[in-house]
C-alpha cells in the first residue's frame, strides 16, 4: 500500500505549528544551552507532525454512486401581454 502524499494544507499548517511553537517555547523557556533547544526542536516537530497529520484529508467519491441533478430554478408564472390591434397607414 503506497503511503499518500501531503496536502498543501498539511504542508502549511505543519511547517507553521513548528516555526511557531518554537519561537515561543524558546521565548517562555529562555533557555540557552544546547541540549535545551535541542529539546524544543524536537518537540516543535513533533507538535508539527501531530497538526500537519489531524487535518482533514479531502474525501474521494465512490466511482459508481452519482450525484444528484441540481433542483430546477423556480420560475414565476408571467401572463403574456394581449396583442395589440395593428394599424395601418393612411396612404398619402
Amino acid at each position: 500500500m503506497a503511503m499518500p502524499r501531503p496536502t498543501a494544507a498539511q504542508l502549511a499548517y505543519g511547517s507553521c505549528t513548528v516555526i511557531f511553537s518554537t519561537f515561543a517555547m524558546l521565548l517562555l523557556s529562555q533557555t540557552s544551552s544546547g541540549a535545551g533547544i535541542a529539546v524544543i526542536a524536537v518537540a516543535a516537530l513533533a507538535l508539527g507532525l501531530l497538526v500537519a497529520m489531524t487535518v482533514p484529508l479531502p474525501q474521494k467519491r465512490p466511482a459508481g454512486v452519482e450525484q444528484p441533478a441540481p433542483p430546477e430554478p423556480l420560475r414565476a408564472s408571467v401572463p403574456a401581454p394581449a396583442p395589440e390591434p395593428v394599424r395601418e397607414r393612411a396612404a398619402s
